[in-house]
């Protein structure tokens, strides 16, 4: 796993931390790459937005077509998982691969009735559009390792608004389904 932290000016002045998970974390490791980005509370949570899961692809598909992959295309069950995350990160103000009852991705896109035989995850915070998100992803060496997973076919990408009203959360799931 790698955690990495861009500053890009902005009026906020945020930092946008992001994290990349190709498995799950394991209690060792996991603080480290947990960000504490807003107060807990309540959030505002999204359904997964076809423009968004649209411009993951793109971007994703993008990276994967530069390094020879073939692409992924875009999957309702690993987009409300992602969604999900980010929502849960969101009401807890934590950026982190660890949900509030599961370890990783890969508990998660189980639960919604994918069957993965691979899975990843990459996530961020910071008050960011999907496209500055996705550019960071693809612009990070760890994030863009979970990107180019060979076996990848299914993607999907969700983000949230922490109780501050303006810190986005935002979770992309890869996976390869058995």
């Amino acid at each position: 796993m790698t955690s990495t932290t861009f500053k890009i000016s902005s009026a906020a002045a945020f930092a946008l931390s992001i994290a990349a998970c190709s498995t799950s974390p394991t209690s060792q490791n996991r603080n480290i790459h947990d960000v504490q980005a807003s107060a807990p509370g309540d959030a505002q949570c999204f359904s997964p937005d076809a423009s968004e899961q649209a411009a993951g692809v793109r971007a994703t598909n993008a990276a994967r077509a530069q390094a020879g992959l073939s692409p992924v295309q875009a999957n309702s069950q690993l987009a409300r998982a992602a969604a999900a995350h980010a929502c849960d990160m969101a009401q807890r103000g934590r950026m982190t691969h660890a949900g509030s009852s599961t370890s990783g991705p890969g508990p998660r896109v189980k639960k919604l009735g994918y069957a993965p035989r691979v899975t990843a995850e990459n996530i961020a915070v910071g008050p960011y559009n999907a496209s500055q998100a996705l550019a960071a992803w693809n612009g990070s060496p760890g994030h863009l390792q979970n990107i180019l997973i060979p076996q990848l076919r299914d993607f999907g990408v969700g983000r949230a608004i922490g109780s501050d009203g303006r810190t986005v959360y935002w979770a992309a799931v890869y996976a390869a389904p058995r």
